[in-house]
């Protein structure tokens, strides 16, 4: 029982010794206690029954605090509550309970000079109105969404070049010293080229009617 700490007599600690051994004619067990006094206790639910071996047997646990305290005043540690609920098999020790109270009181410092910090900062409130003022007219030009390209004079552009490309040569002006049969002395004529009149798509462009010719029955 040393693990009780320097805060208990040797008188109540040779009393809960005495009390957390498992004597085969007691009902329940001492388990342990936590940093405020209060006891936990074991039992089982119901006696064995030698007709029936086989019967459930399950060990309840129950907290038992002073008589000092009231039952307002009553706070069972989160370790503790999870042993009563069966959620962990061991008793939490004295040391656990202690380390896992110096956590939360270090995590209550910090919490504390984090706040104070913010407290420290100024407020938009605080800034004078000239320089509130130049401040939102700052985060109003960044917020400002970019302009939209306008791709549609682009893309005209970009398929007139391409038609450029895959036209013939001799309908986007080759020397008639270069084309085809100018050595035989032959003239080429250059028919109503339809890449001339192609021209990119655009906002006012729309197609051109189709009236389909009467095929002749076989």
């Amino acid at each position: 029982m040393s693990s009780l700490g320097p805060q208990i007599g040797p008188v109540k600690r040779a009393w809960y010794r005495w009390k957390m051994l498992r004597l085969p004619w007691r009902k329940r067990f001492l388990v342990g206690l936590d940093l405020r006094g209060n006891t936990y206790w074991t039992f089982l639910d119901q006696r064995p029954d030698p007709s029936t071996p086989d019967a459930a047997l399950r060990w309840r646990r129950i907290v038992q605090y002073p008589r000092s305290t009231h039952l307002s005043e009553v706070k069972v540690p989160p370790q503790w509550h999870q042993w009563l609920r069966h959620q962990r098999e061991d008793a939490p020790s004295l040391g656990e309970q202690a380390a896992d109270l110096a956590r939360r009181e270090r995590t209550r410092l910090l919490a504390a000079e984090a706040d104070a910090r913010w407290e420290a900062k100024p407020r938009v409130m605080d800034i004078p109105a000239a320089e509130r003022e130049q401040l939102q007219r700052q985060q109003q030009q960044q917020q400002q969404p970019a302009p939209a390209l306008d791709t549609g004079d682009m893309r005209g552009k970009i398929m007139a070049e391409e038609a450029q490309r895959d036209t013939p040569r001799a309908a986007t002006g080759t020397p008639a010293d270069t084309a085809p049969g100018a050595k035989e002395g032959k003239t080429t004529e250059v028919k109503d080229d339809p890449w001339k009149r192609a021209s990119g798509p655009s906002e006012t462009w729309q197609p051109e009617a189709w009236t389909p010719s009467s095929a002749r029955r076989r």
